[in-house]
């Protein structure tokens, strides 16, 4: 396959998870469609969506990488958002169609520092009807470009921090921490609201999600360079890496065996496991330090750890 003129040796046999800077105008789905034909891997998912309109970190899992999405969706995110105050649009963003407008320039510094203190910390936050939740089996954002508006759930998120960075006429530039299914739009469109003029999200990137920094990041060409040159490896965290929030068990041999053909393994010889009263999510690893599974371990510390998901010997 040629790139830029340069030919690449698709056969990366990549397994784990490259930070890649979403570019504006591509879909999450873009992306990975486009790293399939970079790495000639048809294994290749992201975790965590951004919109269109949307830049920064987007985690790409790929090959055997594609099988931990669901351990990373608790992940907080990290982004910067530049809010339009005397603007609102259908989409809540700048993609949208305007709906109103409305002079925000009556609306002063310590006014806008006092609303957006409110939307700190725990918080209910409504969908918005342009978005992948599904009602009934169907997206909402189908319903919303037939006109359609739907009865949907409050969802419980939290605003870890929310600073204003700068005020520059009409846009307030915002830092926002936030918990997983958290709509930056639906914030800004809520904080504008509140002000009494309205408001959308003008820009956004997001600069980490859980522990991938935007200074990680690779643009697609980026990848495709490293890849013609032999040192995109350098760039793939393993599997391991990003699950290194999980408990580490250590099994012999005997146990690994066991590990392997997805058998529940005895605690007996295993280092005290954190004591919860829910299952505690593990990673099982030989005495080589590979990788084998993740395991959950009964409440309270009992039982053995059954094994939720084999990776086999997952090396990187």
């Amino acid at each position: 396959m040629k790139i830029h003129g340069i030919t690449i040796d698709r056969r990366a046999g990549l397994d784990g998870v490259l930070v890649v800077y979403k570019e504006t105008g591509w879909t999450s789905h873009d992306v990975v469609a486009k790293l399939r034909k970079v790495l000639g891997e048809s294994k290749v998912g992201h975790a965590g969506t951004l919109d269109p309109t949307a830049t920064g970190v987007l985690p790409i899992l790929v090959g055997r990488a594609t099988r931990i999405a669901e351990y990373l969706i608790d992940w907080d995110k990290e982004y910067r958002a530049v809010l339009r105050l005397g603007e609102t649009t259908d989409t809540q963003d700048a993609a949208g169609t305007v709906l109103t407008t409305n002079d925000p320039f009556h609306v002063d510094e310590d006014a806008i520092q006092t609303i957006v203190a409110k939307f700190r910390g725990a918080q209910s936050q409504l969908p918005p009807m342009y978005s992948a939740v599904k009602i009934s089996g169907q997206p909402l954002y189908k319903a919303a470009r037939m006109g359609k508006v739907l009865d949907r759930a409050e969802r419980s998120i939290t605003i870890h921090k929310l600073e204003v960075v700068a005020i520059n006429g009409r846009d307030v530039t915002m830092h926002v921490v936030c918990s997983k299914g958290t709509y930056v739009r639906t914030l800004c469109a809520d904080i504008g609201q509140s002000l009494g003029v309205g408001g959308h999200l003008c820009a956004l990137e997001r600069t980490r999600v859980g522990p991938l920094s935007i200074d990680q990041a690779l643009t697609i060409d980026q990848i495709a360079d490293h890849l013609a040159m032999g040192t995109l490896e350098h760039h793939v965290l393993s599997v391991d890496h990003l699950l290194s929030q999980l408990p580490a068990v250590v099994v012999n041999a005997e146990q690994a065996e066991r590990v392997m053909h997805g058998n529940p393994v005895s605690p007996v010889g295993i280092p005290q496991l954190p004591v919860s009263p829910n299952p505690v999510f593990v990673r099982l690893k030989n005495e080589a330090g590979q990788l084998l599974a993740i395991g959950t371990h009964d409440t309270c510390g009992l039982g053995p750890i059954k094994i939720r998901k084999v990776f086999s010997l997952l090396t990187h």
